[in-house]
């Protein structure tokens, strides 16, 4: 199948449409796996100009509908030509960056719906943490975001900024079921090989949370991975914020599972803030 294991790229009428092609054709050269530029158009809105078909003729509402109807199927028409020319041009652009080849596609519908539906033939989804419905400041987190990352159940990496190739790794690391089959994909995916990779649980230290953090280090070193785990008691927002800065971390890996404690983090209030405060792209584990 020609896109099996594909990565990804949901792009929009937005800025960020350049930072999320940069960041998948990466991905996918570092994975040697197909590269799919996804751009979705909203299914039509109906007119929403004055009915006054009451009070004309038979003959009047009809040219009315009629014009109407011309009205929208040209809005669809230029929306469809603007989404093919923003496709073109993302695929020139993921081309020069070395990637052998791009395919497109453009569909009417719904994001979510359409993401769900390709979702057995996709590695990585790689999507805007904002995008053109968003405002365009620095701490805008764009409406699509959290209801993606619910529904799919494949890896999400949000972007936000410029492309710059990651050099440090940060797992956030809870001890639970997603983040340590998050510690065996990193082990075992070629996505980050060569990249030194931090490990850092928050919270109450315990016998079992060192455990746990040992078994994650040593899973990540036994694949040739560098590792530098650590154990910071406090606030997690506060806590993965400050390690970021202060280590130079250019990419986050965390969970996003209901039933973990990282659910709050990720779906709460908390890690919205987180969310919209990161400039460093996060890579979202379902």
């Amino acid at each position: 199948m020609k896109n099996e294991n594909k990565v990804l790229a949901c792009v929009d009428q937005s800025i960020y449409a350049d930072y999320v092609t940069d960041y998948a054709a990466w991905a996918a050269q570092r994975m040697q796996a197909p590269l799919e530029l996804l751009h979705i158009i909203d299914r039509p809105i109906a007119s929403t100009a004055e009915d006054h078909s009451g009070s004309i003729g038979f003959d009047a509402k009809e040219a009315l509908l009629d014009e109407l109807s011309e009205q929208d199927e040209q809005r669809s028409k230029a929306a469809r030509e603007e989404g093919r020319s923003l496709l073109n041009h993302l695929r020139e652009r993921a081309l020069t960056s070395g990637i052998a080849e791009a395919d497109m596609r453009q569909r009417h519908g719904d994001l979510e719906d359409a993401l769900v539906e390709q979702q057995l033939g996709v590695r990585l989804y790689v999507l805007g943490r904002r995008g053109a419905s968003a405002d365009t400041t620095q701490r805008d987190l764009g409406r699509n975001v959290e209801r993606v990352v619910r529904a799919l159940n494949r890896p999400v990496l949000t972007v936000t900024q410029p492309f710059s190739a990651p050099q440090r790794i940060l797992i956030a690391f809870d001890g639970g079921i997603v983040t340590r089959r998050g510690v065996e994909m990193v082990a075992a995916s070629p996505l980050f090989k060569g990249l030194p990779v931090h490990l850092l649980m928050s919270g109450k230290a315990s016998s079992e949370s060192a455990k746990q953090l040992d078994w994650a280090q040593k899973t990540l070193s036994e694949a040739g991975f560098e590792t530098l785990a650590a154990h910071i008691p406090g606030d997690t927002e506060k806590v993965i914020a400050d390690y970021v800065r202060r280590e130079g971390v250019d990419l986050l890996i965390m969970g996003a599972y209901p039933n973990s404690v990282w659910r709050n983090l990720f779906f709460g209030s908390t890690t919205t803030e987180l969310l919209r405060a990161a400039t460093i792209p996060t890579l979202l584990l379902r």
